[in-house]
């Protein structure tokens, strides 16, 4: 029998999309020979991003399929120019489609595989092959989402109040201002239709709605969301918990003989190496980061708000610090392609100002980073907004609470649930409570990824926090993550799972405008543990508090994963699971052109 062929599209907005992409590759191209099938992938994403899936047997073309959501920041959204992004993608549609069909077909594609480019699906239809969504949401309710009357707003500090006269000033950021539904509608109209042309869907967990599949919840998706909570209905949380098998679905498009369905999926994650959970493979790794032995023992906070790159993990587990990038190396450390607008951020000069001009641009189309990763009052962590490195920081691991801080900050009106009350738990009442701090006491260090050696050290190191290190930009994170104790970021996709799966603790940063984030924190919520930090305190540099509540909510779990993984108890899980739904793809798709082979004899 000969072996399937599949398509993998995969969007172009994140890493997220990109690793599981690779990680579901590596499950297919794993399976026995009778069937193991050959996989195409198709993305605007840059090609070592796959390079683990490659390295299996994978193929990679690149195209560009899909629109991107406008980042200014790892969590802004410039909804204005996002609808620009699609209106001229859309306007482009009809020729992507003719070029993506008659590529399947010369192919000889059998079957579409889409995590979420909804070009994908409707190139299977022109071309009349099944399509796969693989899957925890859809760009129709991203972009619908645009919408919401649920702003995010920069406040415009007094210049006084802004820095120190030896800290770089602030990025400016655009207004936020909601795009109409008039407008949106016939835009996200198109990219639902897409959806539609999907067969299947295997949905991933931290999953929100899938209108093009479930008839409720439907779009538009702000109806989703209660505004005064920013959390969605009690509706559309149960919605999210029945079986997916009970929901009322659409039907096909066109007539077809095998009905629509949905698969419950487990988490598509890559895994870490074998050896990362022995003494030996923990202190190989954090040597590669240059944290003395001394510290090995020490608990880690990991802070990633995007900006690695990815790569496969080498045999022997070892990593070594990447090289400059430059715009000739073909394998730079370049974010293009996934949907990270302005993924380094250079300190505009002058005063603090709105202004809708984009930073200046290097020659490879990136901002320029800043010169300065630390300066004596600030980080600038790699796609986020500068945070305040407190001056005499206590010992005391507990020694500071949410303050306002006397700094620009980033509001959502109305306000994200916060966690004041269960934060104030850990506040002694006899150490000052309103002086920052970004670890919790000398026991913990942190490690800063998304910068590159070079850019951290070239700025010296007596600005930097006492007990920080930088990870070379192309760590492979499920190994940092395992090592890690609690993890600082933003809510996407492929931390989530990675923290989940190692039992990880996260403290995350919100981003009101992705609605994606909904279905993540449920994740967080039922499967790990999560802690919102708000903008505010992260700019502050007012971590240590949401750390310590992390580690206390989760650090049993941890200590047990390690155990267990070092044992070999639960190793083999997500080779096993990711196995599993491997082989439905396969037997689905052959069931498909056994029964499209039927129809064409009756």
């Amino acid at each position: 029998m000969h072996p399937l062929c599949f398509a993998y599209y995969c969007s172009g907005h994140g890493y997220g999309h990109a690793t599981r992409v690779s990680a579901f590759a590596c499950h297919l191209l794993s399976l026995p020979e009778s069937l193991r099938p050959i996989v195409h992938i198709v993305s605007s994403a840059p090609k070592h991003v796959f390079a683990q899936s490659i390295a299996e047997g994978a193929s990679y073309r690149y195209a560009e399929i899909d629109p991107v959501i406008v980042q200014p920041l790892a969590y802004r959204v410039d909804r204005q120019k996002s609808v620009e992004v699609l209106k001229s993608f859309l306007a482009r549609k009809e020729s992507i489609l003719d070029t993506e069909r008659e590529w399947l077909v010369k192919t000889g594609v059998q079957c579409v595989l889409s995590d979420a480019a909804f070009l994908g699906c409707s190139a299977a239809k022109a071309a009349n092959i099944p399509s796969i969504l693989i899957t925890n949401f859809t760009f129709d309710s991203v972009y619908s989402y645009l919408s919401t009357p649920l702003l995010d707003t920069s406040l415009s500090p007094q210049p006084d109040q802004l820095r120190p006269t030896d800290s770089p000033p602030f990025v400016s950021l655009v207004p936020d201002v909601p795009v109409s539904r008039s407008e949106l509608q016939p835009l996200v109209d198109v990219i639902h239709a897409g959806y539609r042309c999907a067969d299947l869907l295997l949905l991933l967990p931290g999953n929100i709605p899938i209108p093009a599949f479930s008839k409720r919840p439907s779009l538009p998706s702000p109806d989703w969301v209660d505004v005064l909570l920013n959390r969605f209905y009690p509706k559309v949380r149960e919605s999210l918990t029945r079986p997916p098998t009970v929901d009322e679905l659409h039907g096909h498009l066109a007539n077809k003989s095998i009905p629509r369905s949905v698969v419950s999926a487990p988490l598509l994650v890559r895994p870490p190496t074998a050896s990362i959970y022995s003494p030996e493979g923990r202190a190989q790794l954090l040597s590669s980061i240059d944290i003395p032995p001394h510290l090995h023992s020490s608990k880690i906070l990991i802070v990633s708000f995007g900006g690695q790159i990815i790569r496969a993990p080498s045999r022997s587990g070892s990593r070594s610090p990447s090289r400059r990038s430059s715009c000739t190396d073909a394998n730079a450390e370049d974010p293009r392609g996934l949907g990270i607008v302005n993924a380094k951020v250079q300190p505009p000069s002058g005063e603090l100002g709105r202004s809708t001009q984009s930073p200046p641009q290097s020659p490879c189309g990136l901002v320029e980073s800043s010169p300065r990763i630390a300066t004596p009052s600030h980080l600038w962590i790699p796609g986020a907004p500068p945070a305040s490195k407190p001056s005499g920081m206590p010992t005391s691991p507990t020694a500071f609470t949410l303050s306002t801080p006397q700094i620009p900050t980033f509001s959502t009106v109305p306000p994200t649930p916060n966690h004041t009350s269960d934060l104030a738990f850990f506040e002694p009442a006899d150490v000052e409570s309103d002086l920052p701090q970004l670890l919790p006491d000398s026991s913990w260090i942190a490690v800063v990824c998304g910068v590159s050696k070079e850019e951290w050290g070239a700025q010296g190191e007596e600005d930097l926090p006492d007990n920080f290190f930088v990870a070379p930009r192309d760590i492979y994170m499920p190994d940092l993550t395992a090592v890690g104790d609690v993890l600082l970021g933003k809510l996407g996709y492929g931390t989530v799972s990675e923290c989940v799966d190692a039992c990880t603790p996260f403290v995350y940063v919100s981003r009101p405008l992705f609605i994606e984030e909904h279905g993540l924190r449920l994740l967080l919520d039922t499967k790990g543990v999560g802690v919102e930090l708000p903008r505010q305190s992260y700019e502050a540099g007012d971590w240590a508090i949401a750390v310590e509540l992390a580690w206390a909510q989760g650090g049993c779990a941890k200590e047990k994963k390690r155990v267990d993984m070092a044992c070999g108890i639960g190793a083999d899980k997500i080779r096993n699971e990711g196995r599993k739904i491997a082989e439905t793809v396969i037997n689905w798709t052959r069931v498909w052109w056994d029964v499209e082979a039927g129809c064409r004899d009756c």
